[in-house]
């Protein structure tokens, strides 16, 4: 006769075990990022930033614990009032947070700081699945479009009167579940065109050769359509709210602060501004690069050594990884994490309701696009935003954030079946 499952058998240790990976992987690495070979001190010394973390690791285990006992149905009945409340914070923030690096964007608690707009990722998570739970949602309607973008550009606007445009560029990456869900292909589409003539305007100094380029493209469009004036009026217009994009583009670019400016010029040439940014991503690549294939060794690492990347410890963390332990460490690392994205799209593709499967997708989205842009910012592919590493970078706010994210989409699979009305 079979034994009848009991709670931990439903829960997924896999997903459990690649989190306490990831996580016991970058505390190591946190500790080499402020290693002192001078001063050494130990890694559970908490007056360095691995002792700090492990006090921050600590609370987490214990978040987990409190989200795993608590009843399954309560994130679904306080989706909204958590959504509300986390936009009621957003907006005191820019009040009342503490000022960092121009952005008000923290509040501070003795030794510790909490970001709000991290946490805020978790509760509009919630609060897209619980609009779109129901089976009458369309999003091949605008109405419901209309409504779904509405709760992600609510926080967005908030975070970005701090302002803190990388976190707020970071949602965004609801619109990957949002694809999942329904959203029509066109838009899509049109994002990545936009993007690539983004990319294309600030590559090229000189304009007249994108509107050339354009003019172009839309000359040949016209002689590949059909012959229908509708048609070719609507390729010209195309072509043309596509050229005033790019001016436009120009002109906002040129009106940013002269450091954000450098954010996004060093991409296309480091030299833009050798002592800022650029510093930051060409000794990052230097850092990564002198690795080699199977690093320097643990805490052998002279670009870490001798502070040469600033924020090595947070932003930077992966450049880290890469130059102590090569390019083998910074292939187990990142398999880690793409064998953890795999398993949440498996945990999300078997749920039995629309919420658990929208929030599922919702936590795939988010770590995904954090895990892919910082590394492309520390290899110089994406602009330096300030983005974490998930569950490798310092910071509390980061790693309670994800860690709530993660485990309350464990706890909604272990129910899966309750959530039903039935149970095992």
């Amino acid at each position: 006769m079979r034994q009848k499952e009991t709670y931990f058998d439903r829960i997924d240790w896999v997903t459990i075990g690649l989190y306490f990976a990831l996580v016991l992987v970058g505390w190591l690495n946190i500790y080499a990022a402020v290693y002192d070979e001078q001063n050494a001190t130990s890694i559970f010394d908490f007056s360095i930033n691995s002792g700090k973390q492990l006090v921050w690791i600590g609370t987490a285990i214990l978040l987990i614990v409190l989200i795993m006992v608590a009843d399954y149905r309560l994130f679904q009945n306080l989706s909204l009032v958590l959504y509300l409340f986390f936009v009621v914070i957003l907006f005191l923030t820019p009040f009342i947070g503490k000022e960092i690096n121009g952005q008000r964007a923290w509040f501070e608690l003795g030794v510790f700081r909490l970001q709000p707009a991290e946490f805020a990722k978790f509760a509009t998570a919630l609060a897209l699945a619980k609009l779109m739970e129901n089976p009458t949602f369309d999003l091949s309607k605008l109405s419901y479009q209309l409504k779904a973008i509405g709760i992600v550009l609510l926080p967005v606007s908030l975070i970005m009167l701090q302002p803190d445009t990388g976190t707020a560029m970071v949602y965004s990456s609801f619109f990957i579940m949002l694809y999942r869900e329904g959203m029509p292909q066109k838009y899509y589409v049109f994002s990545l065109g936009l993007i690539g003539l983004s990319v294309v305007t600030l590559a090229v100094e000189n304009s007249w050769y994108v509107f050339g380029g354009l003019g172009f493209l839309v000359l040949l469009l016209v002689l590949a359509s059909k012959k229908s004036w509708k048609n070719m009026l609507g390729i010209v217009l195309l072509g043309l709210l596509m050229a005033g994009y790019s001016y436009s583009l120009d002109k906002v670019v040129e009106k940013l602060p002269p450091h954000q400016q450098n954010r996004i010029m060093v991409l296309f040439d480091p030299d833009v501004d050798p002592l800022g940014v650029g510093w930051n991503v060409t000794q990052s690549k230097i850092a990564i690069g002198s690795g080699g294939l199977l690093g320097k060794g643990y805490l052998e690492g002279t670009q870490t050594k001798f502070d040469f990347v600033p924020e090595q410890h947070t932003d930077f963390i992966f450049c880290t990884l890469g130059e102590e332990f090569g390019w083998t460490g910074s292939l187990v690392m990142i398999s880690l994490f793409v064998a953890l994205l795999l398993r949440l799209i498996f945990l999300a593709e078997r749920q039995k309701t629309r919420f658990s499967r929208i929030y599922g997708y919702c936590v795939v989205s988010l770590l995904f696009f954090h895990f892919a842009i910082n590394i492309a910012m520390t290899i110089g592919l994406f602009p330096v935003v300030g983005i974490p590493l998930p569950f490798f970078s310092y910071g509390g706010s980061s790693l309670w954030s994800f860690t709530l994210l993660l485990f309350i989409f464990v706890k909604l699979d272990s129910h899966r079946i309750q959530i039903l009305g039935r149970s095992y």
